[in-house]
C-alpha cells in the first residue's frame, strides 16, 4: 500500500471516530493531480448552491439583462428565513441592489438575500447556465426557504434530537430520504467532482468570463464563516476562500488555498454527521484537520 494511500485510510479512521462519514477531494489546479477519500456520489448541497445562483445573476448582469445596481425590495416577512446574519434578521422591508444581494447570500449564506436572487433568476434558468458550460455533476431545483423547513423546525428545542435521528436515516436503496431537502433526487444536490469542477473554472477559467470568475473569488474570499476548515488552511502565505454548507446532519465547505507561492489547491468537503446535535465543535475540527491532511499530500 502506498504511503498516500495509508494517509488517505487514516483519515477516513478518525472522521469515522468522530461520527462523520465525508466525500472529500483536493486538486492543484495547475497539475491536476488529486488525492481524495471517497468521492462518488451525490449529497445535498445545502448552501453551497449559492455559489451557481450568484455565477447565474452576474452571467445576466454582463449581459445586462440585469443592472448590478438595480435595486430590490426585501420583505424578511415574506421570506422567512432563519439565516443568522444578513437581511433574514431585518424587522423591516428594505431595498437592496443585486449586487449587494449577492455579498449577502455568498459571504454571509444570506437565504433571503439567495431567494431575492432567484427572484430575477430562477431556478431552473441557474441550472441551464451550468449545463451551456458544462458544469455537470450539480443540480439545481428549489429555493433556500425550503432548507428551514424541515421537521428540526417543527420541535422544541429539546426534542431536536428527533429530526437528527430522521436525518440520519438514509434507505437502503435508492436515493429517497424522508426528509425531501435530504432526497438527492429532489434537492438542491451535487457531487465532489461536479463541485470541484465548478471551483476549477471559477481559477482557471476556460468557459467563464474571467471578470465574473474573478468577481465570484472575491466574493468567496469575503466568506464570514470561518469556523470549518478556515483555521487549518489560512496562514500569512496562504488565503482559503469558499462556501460553507449546513443543513441538520451535513457539514460541506468547498474551497480554494491560494499559496503564496503561487500554487492553487481547491478542496471539496461533504460530510454527513450521526451525532444527533446543532453545534458539534469537534466535528467541526476534525473536518478541518481531514481537509488539511488530503491537501498536504499535495504540497
Amino acid at each position: 500500500m502506498s504511503e498516500r494511500k495509508r494517509a488517505v485510510e487514516a483519515v477516513g479512521a478518525e472522521l469515522g471516530s468522530a461520527g462523520l462519514r465525508a466525500r472529500i477531494l483536493a486538486r492543484d489546479l495547475d497539475s491536476h493531480a488529486e488525492v481524495a477519500l471517497a468521492p462518488e456520489g451525490a449529497m445535498p448541497l445545502a448552501s453551497l448552491v449559492k455559489v451557481p445562483i450568484a455565477l447565474a445573476v452576474l452571467n445576466r448582469i454582463k449581459a445586462g439583462d440585469l443592472a448590478a445596481d438595480e435595486q430590490v425590495r426585501v420583505d424578511p416577512v415574506a421570506t422567512g428565513s432563519a439565516s443568522p446574519t444578513g437581511a433574514a434578521r431585518f424587522r423591516h422591508p428594505a431595498r437592496i441592489a443585486i449586487e449587494d444581494l449577492l455579498t449577502l447570500a455568498v459571504c454571509f449564506s444570506d437565504n433571503t438575500a439567495a431567494d431575492a436572487l432567484l427572484d430575477l433568476v430562477p431556478a431552473s434558468d441557474v441550472q441551464r447556465d451550468l449545463d451551456a458550460l458544462g458544469l455537470q455533476g450539480i443540480d439545481v431545483r428549489h429555493r433556500l426557504d425550503a432548507l428551514v423547513s424541515t421537521p428540526l423546525e417543527s420541535l422544541d428545542r429539546s426534542e431536536a434530537h428527533l429530526a437528527y435521528d430522521l436525518a440520519q436515516a438514509r434507505p437502503v436503496h435508492g436515493d429517497g430520504h424522508r426528509i425531501w431537502q435530504l432526497d438527492v433526487s429532489r434537492a438542491n444536490s451535487g457531487t465532489a467532482r461536479g463541485l470541484m469542477g465548478l471551483l476549477a473554472e471559477l481559477w482557471r477559467p476556460e468557459r467563464v468570463d474571467p471578470r465574473i470568475a474573478a468577481r465570484l473569488r472575491d466574493l468567496m474570499s469575503g466568506n464570514v464563516v470561518r469556523h470549518r476548515i478556515a483555521p487549518d488552511l489560512t496562514s500569512d502565505s496562504a488565503q482559503w476562500s469558499s462556501k460553507t454548507g449546513t443543513l441538520l446532519h451535513l457539514r460541506h465547505e468547498i474551497g480554494v488555498v491560494d499559496h503564496a507561492d503561487g500554487q492553487s489547491v481547491a478542496v471539496v468537503v461533504l460530510s454527513e454527521s450521526s451525532n444527533p446535535a446543532s453545534v458539534q465543535p469537534a466535528a467541526e475540527a476534525a473536518l478541518g484537520a481531514a481537509a488539511r491532511a488530503l491537501h498536504d499530500l499535495l504540497r
